[in-house]
């Protein structure tokens, strides 16, 4: 383990099981408990991604918290040693992730590997706060208790792109670095259209709190200024069950996800 690796080092390992319905994964999680520094949180009620972190930072004891998403997997043997190293001077480190391989026709790989461009580390150090996310960050433990996540944030997305605003607007000191995670667990384009759904009834809901940080918001602040929704409405309300069925089948397109994407998000203000 690359913690014990570490001379002085002392830490620790929250597990959460937040609401899991997946006996085996749950009886399979249960074996950390025979590991050193582990412990195991299993929880009956899903509280959501927001509430599940913040009950994670008070639970720790340590000077900083390193959040890692289930669906990551460390592929660098000095990836704690990295964050270990770092400058005092910044409150918040973000790593960064590397996609992993997957079959040609899942929704989510097509979506990230056209997204990697912008996932470079030159790229989110160029707009820090906009690119925080919490599958792969550092924070000292008074910074988490200084700003914790909006336990508002009960459904899918959105609660790390707030958390970056607030950092912004609070001045934390934030640093993107060389340091990734792997990421290749795709869930399936049913799944992943699912997710993409609630994220945006999420940034509908939210969209006061996150204008400025969304693109998509952006835009669709744009259509509407421009009178331009009845428009979009028309040809969503036409196209959307070919688009959605296009993207859960087995050739999705992107070109389709990103319309899809808009319309659906247009239409909740309907």
């Amino acid at each position: 383990m690359q913690c014990e690796n570490i001379e002085g080092l002392r830490y620790e390992i929250i597990v959460a099981d937040d609401g899991s319905t997946d006996t085996h994964a749950r009886l399979t999680n249960k074996e950390m408990l025979e590991l050193a520094n582990v412990v195991y949180l299993q929880r009956r009620e899903n509280v959501g991604r927001a509430r599940i972190r913040n009950v994670l930072a008070r639970r720790a004891t340590s000077a900083w918290l390193l959040f890692v998403d289930s669906d990551m997997t460390v592929c660098r043997d000095d990836f704690v040693l990295r964050y270990a190293e770092l400058d005092d001077a910044y409150e918040v480190a973000c790593g960064g992730y590397l996609l992993g391989h997957a079959k040609g026709n899942n929704l989510r790989f097509l979506y990230e590997k056209q997204a990697a461009d912008s996932n470079t580390l030159a790229r989110r150090n160029l707009h820090p706060y906009h690119n925080l996310h919490t599958a792969n960050l550092l924070m000292r433990r008074e910074t988490a208790f200084a700003h914790p996540f909006d336990e508002r944030f009960r459904r899918y997305g959105y609660e790390d792109v707030l958390l970056g605003k607030q950092l912004m607007l609070s001045g934390t000191r934030i640093i993107h670095i060389d340091n990734p995670l792997l990421f290749a667990d795709f869930e399936s384009n049913t799944h992943f259209m699912q997710k993409t759904e609630e994220a945006l009834q999420t940034l509908h809901t939210f969209r006061e709190e996150l204008r400025g940080f969304s693109r998509l918001l952006d835009v669709a602040d744009k259509i509407r200024h421009l009178h331009l929704q009845p428009l979009v409405d028309f040809y969503w309300k036409r196209r959307k069950k070919s688009w959605r069925a296009c993207l859960c089948g087995n050739q999705p397109k992107l070109k389709y996800y990103k319309y899809y994407r808009l319309g659906y998000f247009l239409s909740l203000f309907s």
